[in-house]
């Protein structure tokens, strides 16, 4: 497959009017052909009405059928082999480790959702049979499943041009639940973008689907990324981004005359506290592998650990002295794009700037659009008093907050806005401490990690990518894992339908074998 800079609207290729689009080399800054066209209002009705016709059949088809259209999107994404890898190295300014890992994370993702599909509880199955006989009030026959929500619109991420754009997390689940997906491509890499949508268009046309299960626009300015979210047919959305994008795009589905949901994951700075026993043991084990954390990646990671809780004394210092020297050997890294590059190093200067704020080291400096990683402190009276300083920056930065005892540490942690993730660096003789804390750090995240870090994501049945606001816009939702694909279903009861005109998987026969709730019990 080429790259040919035009929009896939169903199974055609389109060269968008409204304005254009260049890929951007990373490291070098040289623009990258061909020149992509912004979506015209026109371009996006076609694509509305193509995924409005396509729904009522897509969402009926067969759990194998659907599975099998998974499995071939990931079959697909594969044999667009090192084309995929190196056109996302220049538009990024990723390793090419990384972007093999990531796409193997992708196809991982389809085949997750294949079985998910195949499996069936996901469609929560439920009947109630009639008990006419019931005193003083009969029952009536009451089944009930979910089914998709209708058409998605899913906005591509920067920092995972792969596992969180085009055939990423949200475009999986939503094909998954029965939904048909227009994904807005993000700029920053518009050929990657191009190349996965072309592998999930020929899997549509594969597997005999209807044209307008999936559909990829480019948008040149904002104005078709607002329309798309306002469009009447359009029945949620799926956001990684920033807070201010996130936000736009809520307020502008709230405000429609049948307000949808918006599932964004926005931001966070991913507290990770120390306590006392676990830093006096190992304060430099913990120190190495906090700034590996930190700096992976060149900080671009939502799960990125920005913020360093821990009560003061010599343990936190010498984890501070050790954090110092393992961030003096970490070479500046490109970042993404230019916009980000310049937002991390006005955030940077910002803490710099702040009142009460210490630098206490940084990375080795870089070239042109390379980040240069920062490590601040700060106390707790000052963290409490200056909301600026819970603020995320997007990058290779974390602040150390050093509380003068355990009460302020909780109240530090009680101040917080809703993360993605906090981690808590525990030895055996702090667990009384950690139990204590535990109550509010379930109020404040959708994941706990335990002597560990949230950079690495595992996309399984248990993983919660997601928490309070601002992380996301919903916290009953995740991203990630099998859970994903709850937002965008809802559920249907039919009452005293006749067998004939009842949806296959609530009949009697249960033909597919889906597990299914019968009258309080679990069958088969």
């Amino acid at each position: 497959m080429s790259i040919s800079g035009e929009m896939l609207i169903g199974q055609t290729t389109v060269r968008g009017k409204n304005g254009q689009i260049h890929g951007i080399n990373a490291v070098t800054g040289e623009t990258l052909a061909p020149a992509f066209g912004g979506a015209t209002p026109d371009d996006l009705e076609n694509a509305c009405a193509l995924a409005q016709a396509a729904f009522d059949t897509y969402r009926e088809t067969l759990p194998e059928h659907r599975a099998v259209f998974l499995e071939t999107v990931a079959r697909n994404i594969l044999a667009l082999g090192d084309a995929l890898v190196e056109r996302c190295m220049a538009e990024t300014g990723l390793t090419r480790e990384r972007l093999e890992g990531e796409r193997a994370r992708t196809v991982n993702q389809l085949a997750l959702f294949a079985s998910v599909v195949r499996e069936g509880s996901f469609l929560d199955v439920r009947i109630d049979p009639a008990r006419p006989e019931r005193t003083p009030l009969p029952r009536a026959d009451i089944r009930l499943r979910n089914i998709g929500i209708g058409p998605v619109a899913v906005f591509g991420a920067s920092n995972f041009p792969l596992a969180f754009s085009v055939a990423g997390g949200d475009t999986v689940s939503a094909l998954a639940a029965g939904c048909p997906v227009i994904v807005k491509a993000h700029s920053a890499h518009p050929g990657t973008s191009e190349l996965v949508g072309q592998a999930i268009q020929r899997s549509v046309r594969e597997c005999n689907l209807a044209e307008g299960v999936f559909s990829l626009i480019f948008d040149s300015q904002h104005s078709i990324s607002q329309a798309l979210v306002a469009d009447h047919r359009i029945k949620a959305v799926g956001f990684t981004g920033s807070q201010h994008a996130g936000v736009t795009l809520m307020n502008i589905a709230a405000a429609r005359r049948e307000p949808i949901p918006v599932y964004a994951e926005m931001s966070a700075i991913n507290p990770v506290v120390l306590l006392p026993h676990a830093l006096a043991e190992r304060s430099a084990l913990i120190a190495d592998t906090f700034i590996a954390s930190l700096t992976v990646g060149a900080g671009q990671f939502c799960t990125n650990p920005g913020l360093i809780l821990a009560i003061e004394g010599p343990p936190l210092a010498a984890f501070e002295q050790a954090a110092i020297t393992a961030l003096s050997a970490v070479p500046a890294a490109t970042m993404l794009t230019r916009g980000i590059y310049e937002g991390f190093c006005e955030g940077v200067e910002k803490l710099r700037a702040q009142s009460g704020v210490e630098l206490l080291g940084r990375g080795r400096p870089g070239e042109c659009l390379q980040g240069q990683a920062a490590l601040f402190a700060t106390r707790a009276h000052a963290f409490l008093a200056h909301t600026a300083l819970r603020h995320e920056v997007f990058g290779a930065s974390s602040l150390i907050v050093r509380c003068p005892d355990a009460d302020t540490l909780l109240q530090v942690i009680e101040a917080l806005e809703g993360q993605l993730t906090i981690a808590v660096h525990a030895s055996a003789d702090d667990y009384p401490l950690l139990g204590t804390l535990v109550p509010t750090l379930e109020k404040k995240a959708g994941r706990i990690l335990l002597n560990g870090f949230g950079t690495g994501v595992e996309v399984c049945h248990a993983m919660v990518h997601g928490g309070p606001f601002p992380a996301t816009s919903d916290p009953r939702t995740t991203s990630v894992g099998s859970l994903a694909i709850n937002r965008f279903l809802r559920p249907v009861s039919y009452q005293d339908f006749p067998e004939t005109l009842l949806p296959p998987i609530l009949q009697d026969a249960n033909p597919f074998g889906i597990s299914r709730r019968v009258d309080a019990r679990t069958e088969p």
